[in-house]
């Protein structure tokens, strides 16, 4: 598994030690690796950026999954990432963690301790618009459920790096 972005590899560094994630993010910052490749450039956005997408390669070679986010704010539910994973049929593996190079966040990253506030936020803003325009219906659910599942894994992180901090000390 590996996540592709048009980040430079320093903030894909950072990203991966931010978030403890389990598998590289590659770089492709002029989209001609991967982005453009798999259809994925987002032609409306002026900053250079890829659609979130999702997908998987078979054994084979052959592209055996997709979906395509419509925005920023529409993913796929990872339970749906590993049941589409799981159809394969496949023997599980695992792979090394990444190995980390110079990390360097971007200017704007947020910190750990700022996340879980955030998509709390997030969350209650959107149900405050769902109210208010209830033509939003099941987008505006399923981005109420996710935002809430971006908060407890915020703070499980949070509680994780805080844990690790004190025993160091």
């Amino acid at each position: 598994m590996v996540g592709i972005s048009v980040d430079s590899p320093e903030r894909n560094s950072a990203m991966i030690e931010k978030l403890e994630l389990p598998f590289p993010i590659l770089s492709d910052p002029d989209r001609s690796a991967a982005i453009g490749p798999f259809g994925v450039i987002d032609e409306k956005d002026e900053r250079n950026i890829a659609r979130h997408a999702t997908v998987i390669i078979g054994p084979d070679g052959t592209e055996v999954f997709r979906f395509e986010s419509r925005d920023f704010a529409d993913r796929l539910p990872e339970d749906a990432v590993i049941a589409a994973v799981g159809a394969l049929g496949l023997e599980p593996t695992s792979q090394a963690a990444p190995q980390l190079g110079v990390s360097e966040p971007g200017p704007k990253a947020m910190p750990v301790d700022q996340m879980a506030p955030y998509f709390r936020g997030a969350r209650f803003a959107v149900v405050a618009l769902s109210r208010r325009y209830p033509e939003l219906g099941d987008d505006a659910a399923a981005y109420v459920e996710e935002l809430g599942r971006y908060a407890e894994n915020a703070v499980e992180l949070f509680r994780r790096k805080r844990a690790r901090a004190q025993d160091a000390d």
